[in-house]
């Protein structure tokens, strides 16, 4: 091949690598608020159960500015009208490997947005369907972040430097999917749901989880009997978790779901139904739910 038909070969080839590495260099200069390229939802429809490309392109997800261990955004969405009075933080994926949680948490977003309720008081929402996306991009998913830490043992609960450690040897015999990290918020997911807490002052907090079945509260106010087919059933507190953060320590309702199976999703009347009886439980509770954020 001559020097001319070489020039002309590489000539595309050095047009693309170029055009890559600005797209690229915009998406890490993006802003936070900016919104993201398909190739997220491309991923996450392959990946997460009973989740379309449109069903997560009609999510508006945007980059947080947050980063993970190996630098992947956390993404989020947020819902809200005039005069919200509520502030409602959902979050999905802290554990990669319960892949349901995350798509529970992109269906609920879309009824935020297609079927708004009227309550009695008005609510923003911001979701966080995938904390841990090193997790859940892991092959195969993980349930603790790159670092190996589960991010759900990482929240600087009172005493944890004393009883985190402790808990893990004694109670968890060591379990390396249990680990909760060298100290509290070590983890740059668990520092970003921190923040969130500090910024956004949720009046309630909904943790999504597999595959225990249940439905889980921690803070004050009455909690929820059921969502769907989950019936409360409180399994206590651990150091560093978010149920004991957040509801035991810092008076933040925390709803915790623990769906039936962390890789099948429910059908999605009955995701529907939790979330309907999600919105009637806090018309109830509005006036202790707007009371709660310290």
């Amino acid at each position: 091949m001559d020097e001319r038909m070489k020039a002309r070969v590489r000539a595309p080839m050095k047009t693309a690598l170029v055009a890559a590495l600005l797209a690229a260099a915009a998406a890490q200069a993006a802003p936070p608020g900016a919104a993201l390229p398909r190739a997220p939802c491309d991923e996450l429809s392959h990946r997460l159960p009973n989740v379309t490309r449109k069903l997560c392109e009609s999510a508006a997800l945007a980059d947080s500015g947050a980063r993970s261990v190996k630098g992947a955004p956390i993404w989020r969405s947020d819902v809200s009208v005039d005069k919200a009075q509520l502030r409602v933080l959902v979050i999905g994926a802290i554990h990669g490997d319960e892949l349901s949680s995350a798509s529970l948490a992109l269906h609920w977003l879309q009824l935020a947005r297609t079927e708004p309720t009227e309550l009695a008081q008005p609510v923003h929402w911001r979701f966080v369907p995938l904390v841990n996306p090193d997790g859940m991009l892991a092959r195969p998913p993980q349930r603790g972040n790159a670092n190996g830490v589960d991010l759900n043992r990482n929240f600087p609960t009172p005493g944890w430097e004393r009883e985190a450690a402790s808990y893990w040897d004694k109670r968890t015999h060591k379990d390396p999917r249990r680990w909760p990290g060298k100290k509290p918020l070590s983890e740059p997911e668990t520092k970003f749901i921190f923040e969130q807490m500090q910024s956004f002052r949720p009046h309630l907090i909904v943790s999504i989880h597999a595959p225990y079945g249940i439905l889980d509260f921690d803070g004050p106010t009455v909690p929820p009997s059921k969502l769907g087919r989950l019936y409360l059933d409180q399994i206590g507190i651990f150091p560093g978790s978010l149920g004991n953060y957040g509801g035991v320590h810092k008076g933040i309702p925390v709803v915790t779901i623990e769906l039936p199976n962390a890789q099948r999703t429910p059908l999605d009347a009955e995701m529907r139904q939790m979330w309907l009886d999600l919105l009637r439980w806090m018309s109830e509770k509005g006036p202790a739910l707007a009371s709660s954020a310290r």
